[in-house]
């Protein structure tokens, strides 16, 4: 029988639903695996043990009365640590923070309560989400290896079977980065669909939230969950959503997919190449329509990202940075400094070069439903590794390695999913991303999901 930590999100919630087992069972068993991995991982920052149980037995007895709210009942998620918990510190893994409290919970926290979902604890996030590596948490696949980040404890946790879903935030790539590293499904929604009210901010206007997962057909379940407009949030856009789910168990016949020409195989490993290509081909074979695509601006994609994440970040973070300087990391003060240099005027030129690149991204979806590319150019780098060598005389460090990729969807805010699509010789996780026109999360669902209905690298386990 496949332990309950190994099961995906659906699996095991038709498992509670039926009675086989119980919320407080499944809890109980995701808080063993969490104190089974920990001391080799460290993906939390904050386990709640005594809460979680107390919402185990909180939502068994409310399914065994009648009441059943759906799919996330009784199911332990974790949530990254910049998200507010009511009454549990929100550090965003910094000394800064420390003694911060939440009073009240973040919007997707209580939209996830609201579907019955049990809080097992925070994950450890790379300091105020402003890097890739999560310096704090090891890869499951390899503990020589980062998660990735900035979602870095979630995509740990999931893939180490601790939680069924983890919240993650995407500025530059962080709810995919770590998917991709760590062999998991991240989902990051269209710029707007998923309320980011309670959420330390990054990038305020690059800033989405969203899930890491075992499988597309859990993130949909999310999804449903976590979408809608929330007024406290000034990105959330007021457009209809639907039932996510429902894109589930199609396949890709007729599906128009996009294949890029230039920018997403640029200094790519091979291993991942291959793996992505081998992906397509199979969508292809399967009657997805395939066809080339040019990108757009890719020479002006990472000056935007950068320009716009470092004036912004630096802004949120200017009083806190001249109280408590030293209780900053090195490398994320070198960030918030460099920001302080930006000129007004090239924030300006990146906001108007931002509108122009959508424009352009909006043309490109005239012939095609889908883009998909490599999630990021490379497998998990090793833990202190600064650059990566191309072996065409180029070494480029890591960060820009990992965010060039995942960047353009959050210049863009175009919908986006990471989905394994397999593995490298020495066995780490390789994935695609899909990337949909704006507010066509079920569009890249339906793809992603039919790729998963036919292969298998997402049922595989890190053997920790």
């Amino acid at each position: 029988m496949t332990a309950l930590t190994e099961m995906s999100l659906r699996e095991v919630a038709a498992k509670i639903k039926s009675g086989e087992v119980s919320p407080v069972e499944v809890t109980q068993a995701c808080l063993d695996r969490a104190t089974a991995t920990e001391p080799t991982l460290n993906a939390f920052s904050n386990i709640m043990t005594e809460s979680a149980v107390a919402e185990a037995k909180a939502a068994e007895a409310e399914i065994k009365s009648g009441t059943y709210r759906g799919e996330l009942h009784g199911v332990p998620v974790g949530i990254k640590e910049l998200y507010d918990v009511a009454g549990a510190a929100t550090t965003s893994s910094s000394a800064v923070r420390e003694n911060w409290r939440a009073e009240t919970d973040s919007a997707s926290v209580a939209q996830l309560r609201a579907a019955g979902a049990v809080i097992l604890g925070k994950t450890h996030t790379h300091e105020f989400a402003y890097g890739i590596s999560t310096p704090t948490t090891r890869n499951p696949w390899n503990t020589d290896c980062i998660p990735g980040g900035s979602s870095g404890g979630s995509g740990s946790s999931v893939a180490a079977g601790s939680t069924f879903m983890s919240m993650g935030s995407d500025t530059g790539g962080s709810i995919r980065i770590p998917a991709a590293v760590c062999g998991t499904v991240g989902l990051k929604p269209t710029f707007g669909r998923c309320s980011r009210a309670g959420v330390t901010s990054l990038s305020w206007s690059l800033d989405h939230v969203g899930p890491l997962t075992r499988t597309v057909a859990d993130a949909a379940v999310c999804l449903n969950a976590l979408a809608g407009y929330d007024p406290r949030d000034p990105g959330s856009v007021d457009v209809p959503t639907e039932d996510y789910t429902a894109a589930l168990g199609k396949d890709v016949n007729g599906l128009r997919i996009g294949v890029p020409s230039n920018y997403y195989f640029d200094n790519c490993d091979p291993e991942v190449e291959a793996a992505v290509r081998a992906a397509i081909d199979l969508m292809c074979a399967e009657g997805a329509i395939i066809s080339e695509v040019d990108i757009p601006y890719p020479d002006q994609i990472m000056s935007i990202e950068f320009a716009l994440c470092l004036a912004e970040a630096s802004e949120y973070h200017r009083l806190m940075l001249r109280d408590n300087p030293d209780l900053y990391t090195e490398d994320v003060r070198v960030f918030l400094e460099a920001g302080e240099m930006m000129p007004a005027t090239r924030y300006v030129q990146a906001l108007r070069a931002r509108n122009l690149m959508q424009q352009a991204w909006a043309r490109v979806y005239d012939d095609i439903d889908l883009i998909v590319a490599p999630a990021v150019p490379a497998p998990a780098a090793k833990v202190g590794q600064e650059v990566f060598d191309w072996g065409n005389g180029i070494e480029e460090p890591i960060t820009p390695v990992y965010v060039r990729l995942s960047a353009p969807a959050n210049v863009t805010g175009l919908p986006a999913i990471a989905t394994p699509c397999g593995f490298t010789a020495s066995g780490l996780p390789v994935a695609f991303q899909a990337i949909a026109r704006p507010f066509g999360e079920a569009t890249a669902i339906q793809a992603c999901d039919a790729y998963q209905n036919i292969t298998d690298w997402h049922t595989l386990h890190p053997e920790l």
